[in-house]
Formats: C-alpha cells, sequence, structure tokens
C-alpha cells in the first residue's frame, strides 16, 4: 500500500479564491476592506517568516494587512495599550499576536487583550469555551484547517477513532475537541503515554502534533489509517520534518500530509477566512455564532 498524498498547498488555494472572492464583495458592496493586523515582538527569526507568509497572503486575496514590529524588550503595560488601540480601529478586523513572545511577557494576557471579535486567532478564552460547546465565533486555525482538510478529502469523521499526539492548547487540545464534535471517538496522548504505539495502531485517523521529528515510526500506524502531520522541525542539516517519518509511514497509510506543503498552508488559509468573517459580521453580512468559513 502507498498512501495518496493529501495536497494542502492545493487545497487552501481553494479556500484562498473564495475568500479572495469574498473580500472583494464586500469592498464593492460595503466599502469595507477586511483588515489584520498581527504584532511580532522580538527577533525570532521563524516568527519572522511566518509573520512575513501572513501578511503576503492577505495582499494576495486583497485585503490590508499591517504588521507591527515591536523590540523584544517592550514592557507588558505597553504591549496592551497597543492591543487596545487595535481593538478600537474599524479598520482592522483581525488581530493576531506572533507565539511566542519573549521572556517576561505573559502570552495568556496579551490573547486577553485582544476583543473576541478580533481573536482571528481562536485563542482567546471566549472562543476557547466556545470551541469546547460547540458554537466558537473563531476555531483555531490549524485544527480548523486539518477538519476542512479532511471534508476535502471527503474522510468520513463520525464514528471513527481518531488519535491526537500533543495536547498544547495550540494544536492538540483545540483538534481533540473539533473532531469530538465531529463525533468522531478521541484518544489523546502526550508525553506521560504509556506504550504510545499501541495506542496510535488503533487509529483510523492519526494527527501527529508533538513537535519531534519523525517520532511517528511506520510500525505506530494502523494499515490504510489517515495519517495528519501537524509537526515541522528544523533538522541538524537544515532541512524540514514532520513529526511523522514520512517515507515509511507512506507505505502503511491510506492518506498522508506532506511537509512541507500539507497542514501549513491550510493554517494561512484559515486565518485569511476568519479575518473575513470577522469583517462580514462588521458589516452586518454574517450572525454572531456561525461557523461557515466559505
Amino acid at each position: 500500500m502507498t498512501a495518496r498524498i493529501i495536497d494542502g498547498k492545493a487545497i487552501a488555494q481553494q479556500f484562498r479564491t473564495e475568500v479572495a472572492l469574498r473580500a472583494q464583495r464586500l469592498i464593492e458592496d460595503g466599502g469595507v476592506t477586511p483588515g489584520l493586523a498581527v504584532v511580532i515582538v522580538g527577533d525570532d527569526p521563524a516568527s519572522k517568516v511566518y509573520v512575513r507568509n501572513k501578511a503576503l497572503a492577505c495582499e494576495q486575496a486583497g485585503m490590508h494587512s499591517e504588521v507591527h514590529a515591536l523590540p523584544a524588550n517592550t514592557p507588558q503595560a505597553s504591549l496592551l495599550e497597543f492591543l487596545r488601540r487595535l481593538n478600537a480601529n474599524p479598520g482592522i478586523h483581525g488581530i493576531l499576536v506572533q507565539l511566542p513572545l519573549p521572556k517576561p511577557l505573559d502570552a495568556r494576557a496579551v490573547i486577553e487583550a485582544i476583543d473576541p471579535s478580533k481573536d482571528v486567532d481562536g485563542f482567546h478564552w471566549q472562543n476557547v469555551g466556545g470551541l469546547v460547546a460547540g458554537e466558537a465565533d473563531y476555531y483555531p486555525c490549524t485544527p480548523l484547517g486539518v477538519m476542512r482538510m479532511l471534508e476535502e478529502e471527503g474522510v468520513t469523521v463520525e464514528g471513527r477513532h481518531a488519535v491526537v499526539v500533543g495536547r498544547s492548547n495550540i494544536v492538540g487540545k483545540p483538534m481533540a475537541l473539533l473532531l469530538l464534535n465531529a463525533s468522531a471517538t478521541v484518544t489523546v496522548c502526550h508525553s506521560r503515554t504509556a506504550d504510545l504505539g499501541a495506542i496510535t495502531r488503533q487509529a483510523d485517523i492519526l494527527v501527529a502534533a508533538v513537535g519531534k521529528p519523525r517520532m511517528i515510526r511506520a510500525e505506530m500506524v494502523k494499515p490504510g489509517a489517515v495519517v495528519i502531520d501537524v509537526g515541522i522541525n528544523r533538522l541538524p542539516d537544515g532541512k524540514l520534518a514532520g513529526d511523522v517519518d514520512y517515507a515509511p509511514v507512506a507505505e502503511v497509510a491510506a492518506l498522508i500530509t506532506p511537509v512541507p506543503g500539507g497542514v501549513g498552508p491550510m493554517t494561512i488559509a484559515m486565518l485569511l477566512a476568519n479575518t473575513v468573517k470577522s469583517a462580514e459580521r462588521a458589516a452586518g453580512l454574517a450572525a454572531r455564532g456561525e461557523t461557515r468559513i466559505a
């Protein structure tokens, strides 16, 4: 068996095309240009790349983007005040603070300072609570991207056993909740899980989001499983690798996402979709609580 590759780039481009059309309708019919403000604190090289990619994607979709680069020694109070000004700016519909933040900044306090109606990352407690209830205004972009990817590939989630390896607040936990809301039977594994392979081999849908290169090996995967690799790790030689040992696992799985070109493009597509949805709401064109993204 050789797995069919899930082309995240192609699927993401479909969503980005739809987002661009919605943005254009907002501009033409309502005079509203969807606006995203990205705040980056410090000089983390990886964060700079992510921010640049997000800003470029906004521009390509016909949206307004602002990148605010603040020095690493920015005081907490100054950062919170800056976010309050963005909250009050009617031309900004989405606010994203690039994580991780340099110490001693309190990431939770920073996220909570963002207006929930502009929290297009889906990290504010109000949206986290909505996620638990299945009624969030905005869902976290990476897990949402995975769900949209499964839908586009025709993968049945209801009634399947989904195993999520990783329990972060950004991916692992919300991923498990979205799968549970879609009526999967969900198991969450982590660094303290005993006999991890025995559990992952039960998965019809296996999501690896732990941040350890090639951790998921072929003998840990059920034949015919759908394998979603969220991890992106920089190896000593400079190459990128996912959390899945790709080539051997591809001989066992039915579907698999590559790294790069799998989940990553979907994350940015969902960020754009959340921002456009926020702009539509501001223009009175979308009801609060609905989850349509395209």
